[in-house]
């Protein structure tokens, strides 16, 4: 029985302080200090989505951005000021915008409540309604994020895979945040309202095209692209999804099928053994593919939260408060 105890006491301390750790992650978390918290973000996203339809991808690539690096702590927000180096001056972050936009969610949430709702919880809030607007699964998030105080810069580039990245460092990254390989490929499915910039994938077209593209894709991409060394102030794209481009659905995966993936863990991604079997399944099945997005959604935007007074509550989401 010594035995016994011995071996299970570490288990279960981490057990125990596991859930103290994201106890204060909940549903209600302000119920009281601002209800209509939830309610102004959705009213916001809304508002944004009806006057520039691209917010709600941004939303959905906040989160992934910021929780992938350092945990789910509004860190991507932050601007260069003093000691801190925005995150967002990494080559990894090129193409994000709408950031802006942030702050207008922000200021109408603080208008109600000051100093209340986190921005780590309008990064999680937004992506969870963008996605909706975009056609995807309703997520019930639970809130009580709090923000860093620092900036993440250092590891940006080791965190965030770049558009060359292959399908086992993809699968390590996600691993490393408790994503399996099967919610990894749903997460993957955000591509669906994706594009990527012709800087990214004119390797696959010039000076000779991929084999391993559809021939007519190859050719619409060649259209986008017309030049091995495109400008990157242009920001000038093509789509992996030209069927349902502004829809989270699973015709990202019948094209991976057809080999009309743009980035290399696209291509990969339908012929890996690890993976292929779940493209075949989202491919044929789209309930399956929400289903599985909804929770890979939820992992993300619970992966290593601020909570309590381990951060803050930024009253602008660009600078860490004062004092």
């Amino acid at each position: 029985m010594a035995r016994g105890s011995s071996l299970t006491s570490p288990l279960l301390f981490f057990v125990l302080l596991f859930s103290y750790g994201n106890a204060e992650l909940s549903r209600s978390y302000y119920a009281e200090s601002c209800p209509r918290a939830e309610e102004i973000v959705k009213e916001q996203v809304k508002l944004l989505y009806e006057k520039h339809g691209n917010t709600a991808i941004s939303w959905l690539r906040n989160l992934f951005h910021d929780c992938m690096v350092g945990g789910c702590d509004a860190s991507l927000l932050l601007d260069t000021a003093g000691a801190v180096v925005s995150e967002k001056a990494s080559q990894r972050s090129f193409g994000m915008r709408n950031f802006k936009y942030v702050e207008v969610i922000k200021s109408a949430v603080e208008r109600e409540c000051p100093s209340t709702v986190s921005c780590a919880d309008i990064v999680a809030l937004s992506a969870r309604d963008g996605v909706t607007m975009l056609g995807g699964p309703y997520v019930a998030m639970r809130t009580g994020r709090k923000d860093s105080k620092a900036s993440h810069r250092d590891m940006v580039d080791d965190t965030i895979p770049s558009h060359d990245s292959d399908i086992s460092l993809v699968l390590s990254r996600f691993s490393s945040i408790g994503i399996d390989t099967e919610h990894a490929v749903a997460l993957l499915g955000a591509h669906s309202v994706g594009r990527v910039h012709c800087i990214n994938l004119v390797q696959l077209l010039y000076p000779s095209v991929d084999p391993t593209l559809d021939p007519n894709y190859a050719a619409y991409l060649k259209m986008r692209c017309p030049t091995a060394q495109p400008d990157p102030a242009a920001v000038a794209y093509g789509r992996n999804d030209r069927e349902t481009p502004m829809m989270i659905d699973n015709v990202y995966y019948k094209h991976l099928l057809q080999h009309k993936g743009l980035l290399l863990v696209d291509q990969q991604l339908a012929s890996d053994p690890r993976t292929a079997p779940f493209v075949l399944k989202m491919a044929a099945d789209n309930g399956y593919f929400l289903q599985r997005f909804s929770e890979a959604l939820l992992l993300l935007s619970e992966s290593s939260p601020l909570l309590g007074d381990q951060g803050e509550v930024r009253k602008d989401c660009r600078f860490v408060n004062a004092g």
